[in-house]
Formats: C-alpha cells, sequence, structure tokens
C-alpha cells in the first residue's frame, strides 16, 4: 500500500474541487463540502497545519476514493 502523503486543508480542499464538490457552509472551525451529483459530503477541519493521517483518511472514507486514487491526484 502507497503511504499516505502529509497535506494541508487548503490542498484537501483544492483536490475536492477538483472533484466536483463544492464549498457548501461552514460550521465553527470546519468546511462542509457537498457533491451535487453523488449526494456526499466531506468534512474538512479549518486550520493551517498539516492534517493528521487518521483525519485524512477518514475524509478520503467520506468522499468514496482510494489511496491510490487520492495519490493520483496529487
Amino acid at each position: 500500500m502507497p503511504k499516505i502523503p502529509v497535506i494541508t486543508p487548503r490542498r484537501l480542499m483544492k483536490i475536492l474541487r477538483s472533484l466536483g464538490f463544492q464549498k457548501d457552509h461552514i460550521t465553527g472551525s470546519h468546511f462542509v463540502f457537498y457533491h451535487p451529483q453523488t449526494k456526499k459530503r466531506a468534512v474538512v477541519p479549518r486550520h493551517l497545519k498539516d492534517l493528521p493521517k487518521g483525519t485524512l483518511m477518514s475524509i478520503l472514507r467520506e468522499v468514496g476514493i482510494s489511496k491510490e486514487e487520492f495519490g493520483s491526484l496529487l
């Protein structure tokens, strides 16, 4: 299995937008993205630090993409 790279929330938001997700709203310290066709949601922390690997993996599961697909989007 490929290693998950360390990325910032800002980079992850760019990737989500390229996948067709749109920023739905902001709740507290989190951005909520929504995909109009698949009806999936992704919640991304709103801070400048790198995302922990567990948080990133959870977001990838919400979105429905594998580590390999994610690696090809970088």
